[in-house]
């Protein structure tokens, strides 16, 4: 199979929505007791085909959910949505989170547990089947997710590449 071509986006081009997909209280362990942080993760997209996630660590809430929307506009990329759904059945992995996405019918919604659902509908799309797999942990999930979406190929791209109609993309 080629290689996946994740087409980056410029976060400074584009009217960005974020959500907050969970955050941590951690602790570290000194001498003098335990110094507590806070860990978020944060996913934008303008729901119109472009998404990012990011990860922001700080000793208040506000600064760590600030942090990992800046970390996630650095992390943009561009997905196909055809008719407010994937263009076709896609896998993703990420350490040991699977994620399964498939097309549906427009209606049927948005198909998807928590921290899935957050980067679906941060990307435009409206109606999607999806399943995880694996590790139901949020960092893995929100990655493996992303990483599907990365390989996701563009119809008409598929269609220019093979020199057929973009019907024929579809039919066969």
């Amino acid at each position: 199979m080629s290689t996946v071509n994740i087409k980056r986006v410029k976060s400074s081009e584009i009217e960005l929505k974020d959500r907050l997909v969970a955050i941590k209280r951690v602790a570290k362990v000194t001498k003098g007791g335990r110094t507590f942080s806070f860990s978020a993760i944060v996913v934008v997209g303008d729901e119109n085909g472009v998404v990012g996630y990011g990860l922001g660590k700080a000793k208040e809430v506000t600064e760590a959910i600030q942090k990992g929307i800046d970390d996630a506009k650095k992390n943009l990329i561009k997905v196909p949505v055809l008719k407010g759904t994937v263009p076709h059945e896609q896998y993703g992995k990420y350490s040991g989170g699977f994620v399964l996405l498939k097309p549906a019918a427009h209606g049927t919604g948005v198909i998807a547990g928590g921290s899935m659902r957050a980067v679906l509908e941060s990307a435009g799309i409206t109606d999607v089947l999806a399943k995880s797999r694996g590790s139901s942990n949020p960092h893995n999930v929100v990655k493996a997710t992303i990483d599907a979406l990365g390989k996701l190929r563009d119809p008409l791209a598929v269609a220019d590449q093979r020199g057929v109609d973009l019907d024929k993309v579809f039919n066969g």
